[in-house]
């Protein structure tokens, strides 16, 4: 009996597996859309993106400046 218990536990834990792995393929874009969502992101456009390596390097800078002091940076104007 423990093995017939086993063997449902297990094909059921296949089953669950495959539905997921099934509305996985589903749910994911496919190649062309995946192509479609890169070339629309920021970062495709070269001037978008020096602009957001600037703005990183200004949060660096930020960072760096509040490791290095004792005051809290955060209640500064």
């Amino acid at each position: 009996m423990s093995a017939v218990k086993n063997m449902i536990g297990l094909w059921t834990l296949i089953g669950v597996a495959g539905i997921g792995y099934g509305m996985w393929n589903i749910i994911s874009p496919s190649d062309e859309r995946k192509r479609e969502i890169l070339k629309d992101l920021p970062e495709a456009n070269p001037l978008r993106m020096e602009e957001s390596r600037q703005r990183n390097a200004l949060m660096m800078q930020v960072l760096k400046e509040a490791a290095e002091t004792n005051d809290n940076v955060a209640r500064r104007f």
